[in-house]
């Protein structure tokens, strides 16, 4: 049911934030010897006086068809590793979290290689007078063809290291937001509390990893128009800070904090309130603890608020 519950609130996710992410995008990229956009609300009303409304939905089909599985396989993995963990507590929901966020790689990293090729495709242009790629599946196949494997794979060491202490960050915070706000299936608020819970768990997850982020969006988006600027991971670094300064690792962080409070919101509070209407609400709170059928009723006494 982990895995379910992950495919809805993945959905949900992705309509709320996906605008937002295509700003992101274009901020981090941009050249900065002819910037095209001033700042993130600039970028906002460009793409749709340039590019329609539609322009901040470019490269949706990706992250649809992706982080549906993606969240999915986080939920999943997390769900089942504190099960297996056995013990409800902090450090185990950062480990579960971190183990969900290194197995998922492996989908994001190809997904958010055709998201980022999509997004930066007819940048400016309301009508693209050539389009590259047709769709996301298409962009990926091309690349594959260029570039075998690897090419497909293009930005995957950093997304790992931005996953998975990044999801571990994620799940903690979620984990002690609820608690501490009290998030119990009988109280009036709890919605209210769950979307808080989880917007300020995505706020506290992307602070935390940002900077690789803005590294990763580069290397992915490095070679659009032919020619390849960055050798590797260091060499990306060491020339983003000699040509724009520390601060090109806070490019599209606005929009990025933006994105995360709604889009996490939505995402934890579907996963959530599906978990707990699916198992039935007497036992949502102990998700995480070995679960007896027939002392339900006994657990729910004796367990304390969790992240579910």
């Amino acid at each position: 049911m982990d895995f379910v519950a992950g495919c809805i609130g993945g959905a949900a996710g992705v309509l709320v934030g996906h605008p937002f992410d295509t700003v992101k995008v274009r901020l981090q990229v941009q050249s900065i010897d002819k910037p095209l956009y001033r700042g993130t609300f600039h970028c906002f009303q460009s793409i749709i006086r340039q590019e329609s409304v539609f322009g901040l939905y470019k490269g949706i089909g990706s992250p649809m068809m992706g982080l549906t599985f993606i969240n999915a396989i986080v939920f999943g993995v997390q769900g089942n590793t504190m099960r297996l963990l056995a013990h409800d507590t902090p450090m185990n929901q950062f480990l579960a979290g971190a183990a969900a966020g290194a197995i998922q790689c492996v989908i994001c990293c190809p997904m958010e290689l055709a998201k980022t090729r999509m997004q930066m495709q007819g940048t400016g242009e309301k009508k693209s007078s050539r389009k590259l790629y047709k769709n996301s599946l298409d962009c990926l196949a091309r690349i594959y063809n260029r570039e075998g494997v690897r090419g497909v794979n293009r930005g995957m060491v950093t997304t790992l290291i931005r996953e998975t202490p990044g999801f571990g960050v994620y799940f903690l915070a979620y984990d002690v937001l609820t608690r501490s706000l009290g998030c119990e299936p009988d109280d009036r608020y709890m919605i209210p509390k769950l979307l808080f819970a989880g917007g300020m768990a995505g706020i506290a997850s992307w602070l935390s990893t940002y900077p690789v982020d803005v590294i990763k969006s580069r290397l992915q988006a490095d070679g659009v128009g032919g020619v390849n600027q960055y050798s590797s991971i260091a060499d990306c670094v060491r020339q983003s800070v000699h040509r724009e300064g520390y601060m090109v690792f806070t490019r599209g962080l606005t929009s990025t904090l933006l994105r995360a409070f709604p889009v996490n919101a939505a995402t934890f509070a579907t996963v959530t309130l599906v978990l707990m209407y699916a198992r039935g609400t007497e036992v949502g709170p102990q998700d995480c603890e070995p679960a007896q059928p027939s002392h339900h009723a006994q657990i729910q006494q004796q367990a304390q608020p969790s992240s579910l």
